[in-house]
């Protein structure tokens, strides 16, 4: 397995915002985390990427035990967090925006047809002079997975990415991570009904901190304990 965690919670003042749970991530999949809000998700990704300490429990990547490594080691292994709400540098250039975060492992020209590739992958390469404080909220989103992509990550977590973006924008984004997930272990984070059926190998369905179900989409649609928790009836439909 790319990642696992072993009984992973995390309480805050008495409250259980996540309770005990296993993941298992093998490389190459692109797996969904779906839950009603409150249901723990970046919670969990927090514990996951090094940004949140767990209470108790265990984070593996790759075999190794990285409960206790704070989160620059863990990008430096491989792995790659994209923000719920957008973390871009707002007085930075688009293009410089993504250089920054190829820097650690590119220099020179390579740095720059990196860049290039990155932002004419998300649709941003004729804005990458423009100020990321200028740029629509959804244009902040790509640009932010920008910024994950160039990095190379051998794990991707994206937290709500279609959050703020246009019709059209979502369909080349489902696209976007098709082509990335050749090369790039998926970890989703998404609201978007749509988005997580078209695109998710697997899913795992939190409520109230804890895992409720996991499963194929076909599984998790079907599922009635998913469906009263969380999809509704209307299990197609976006859900908020």
């Amino acid at each position: 397995m790319l990642l696992s965690t072993r009984g992973l919670s995390k309480t805050f003042a008495g409250l259980h915002a996540v309770e005990a749970v296993d993941l298992n991530i093998p490389e190459g999949e692109i797996r969904a985390l779906i839950g009603p809000n409150g249901a723990g998700k970046t919670t969990l990704v927090g514990m996951i990427s090094g940004r949140i300490a767990p209470s108790s429990g265990r984070v593996f990547f790759d075999g190794e035990d990285i409960t206790r490594l704070p989160a620059h080691r863990r990008i430096r292994l491989g792995m790659a967090y994209t923000f719920q709400i957008t973390s871009v540098f707002a007085g930075l250039s688009v293009a410089e925006n993504v250089s920054l975060a190829a820097r650690r492992r590119l220099r020179g020209k390579a740095l720059q047809a990196e860049v290039d590739a990155a932002l004419t992958r998300v649709g941003l390469q004729d804005r990458r002079t423009q100020d990321a404080r200028d740029l629509a909220y959804g244009h902040q989103r790509l640009l932010e997975i920008a910024m994950g992509i160039v990095q190379r990550p051998r794990l991707l977590i994206l937290d709500e990415p279609t959050q703020g973006l246009a019709e059209g924008e979502i369909a080349e984004f489902v696209n976007l991570v098709r082509d990335v997930s050749d090369r790039t272990t998926i970890l989703l984070i998404e609201h978007n009904m749509r988005v997580v059926m078209d695109l998710a190998q697997r899913i795992t369905v939190l409520s109230a901190g804890a895992v409720l179900a996991e499963g194929t989409p076909a599984e998790i649609h079907a599922n009635a304990d998913v469906q009263a928790a969380y999809l509704g009836r209307g299990s197609d439909a976006e859900a908020g």
